[in-house]
């Protein structure tokens, strides 16, 4: 039977990182590919305790009923004394819980996109944001970006030029690049955008896991026009199967958000915020996710020194100051990353393609590698396997 499907799933493939994992099903692979929190830092005990706590509540009942779309009131109050810590104020009614970050993205979406309507990102951005902006058949115009984030000047004329419906941001230890906007390129987007009266996504789940440098305020603190939506999650500093955040922004932004949430799942699970909830409220969240900065140092450490000893001299590399990632790009060489996946996995190593996150699909010669879900030993083990097939690569590509 021929089916006929909707026009948006034309050009709708799998992520990149869900398709990898069917590569990966060798345990013997070492995998730089995910973007998984340490298996460490899962606070499993912690939140057995207090499931079991809340399951033999008199209230247990209702936790597994149904409950109210803009969520579970105890969990609005933990997320808005959490996001102070990055100079987000917020009422009540400037929240709404959502189901992982990935979820804001999507609901931002629902709210905002026409087919056909533009949304601006930097080059490269986080790949699933893309795949979401592509399911409402909205198209992604990508914004040139240095170390200190996205070029005002090319921001403001893609305004000029694309009348975006918004610009989708990812500004501290970004995903991809792990790079972090400085203050005050925060507050020249903020003047821009207020400017034009374009609002903006800023999509936050790594600031916390900060383990050098100073902590930068949000984006948000920093909006001019109340324009700035900001998606807080709990996916990598307490768990990503919980699957729970919140957007905080404009009251008016929020309740189109939470409409388009009710046609979607409702709400979110009633009993992961609850969970969620109580780990904030006993005082657990800031001293697990403190404990968990060591860790994530040293992996990005053994990551630093394993590209340092076995890369090629060609690998321009960023050096992030927290999250998850390091971005790299081989200067002046025109290797194909995506080509080449399937033989270095063949090496018993991964890694994800760049091009996958450039809204054009460029940054053919680029790669993203994940260090926080891998051993020491195993990130010295996979970065030898990897400089040395780059080596290879680079030097077929000579003769």
């Amino acid at each position: 039977m021929k089916f006929c499907f909707a026009d948006r799933m034309a050009n709708m493939n799998g992520t990149a990182t869900r398709e990898i994992f069917k590569l990966l099903s060798r345990p013997e692979i070492i995998s730089f590919a995910g973007g998984l929190p340490a298996t460490e830092a899962l606070p499993v005990k912690a939140l057995g305790e207090i499931c079991n706590e809340l399951l033999s509540s008199p209230a247990a009942y209702k936790l597994l009923q149904y409950g109210t779309t803009e969520g579970y009131p105890p969990l609005t109050d933990a997320i808005i004394e959490t996001v102070k810590e990055f100079g987000v104020n917020a009422e009540r009614e400037n929240v709404l819980v959502i189901s992982g970050g990935q979820q804001g993205i999507d609901l931002m979406c629902k709210s905002f996109l026409n087919a056909g309507d533009v949304v601006l990102v930097e080059n490269p951005t986080y790949l699933a944001a893309l795949q979401i902006f592509n399911s409402y058949q909205a198209k992604a115009v990508g914004v040139r970006a240095d170390e200190n984030g996205i070029d005002i000047a090319d921001l403001e004329a893609k305004i000029k030029l694309h009348k975006p419906k918004f610009v989708y941001l990812v500004p501290t230890f970004s995903n991809p690049t792990g790079k972090t906007y400085s203050e005050q390129h925060r507050k020249e987007i903020a003047r821009v955008t207020a400017k034009h009266g374009l609002p903006v996504l800023e999509d936050d789940p790594y600031a916390r896991l900060r383990f050098s440098g100073e902590k930068i305020n949000a984006l948000y603190h920093y909006a001019q026009d109340d324009n700035v939506v900001y998606l807080a999650s709990f996916s990598k500093i307490l768990s990503p199967g919980l699957r729970v955040g919140g957007a905080v922004g404009n009251a008016e932004i929020i309740r189109k958000m939470a409409i388009c949430k009710q046609g979607t799942d409702l709400h979110t699970s009633s009993l992961a915020q609850a969970i969620a909830a109580e780990y904030c409220r006993k005082g657990l969240l800031k001293p697990a996710v403190k404990a968990s900065l060591p860790l994530y140092a040293s992996r990005k450490n053994a990551m630093m020194l394993g590209i340092e000893r076995y890369m090629p001299s060609e690998f321009v590399h960023t050096n992030p100051d927290g999250g998850l990632f390091v971005w790299g790009e081989f200067a002046g060489r025109k290797l194909d990353t995506a080509k080449l996946l399937n033989r270095a996995v063949e090496r018993n190593v991964a890694y994800i393609q760049g091009s996958v996150f450039y809204a054009d699909g460029s940054g053919q010669n680029t790669i993203r590698l994940n260090y926080s879900n891998v051993s020491e030993e195993k990130i010295d083990e996979g970065m030898k396997a990897l400089g040395d097939f780059f080596k290879e690569e680079i030097s077929k590509a000579k003769n």
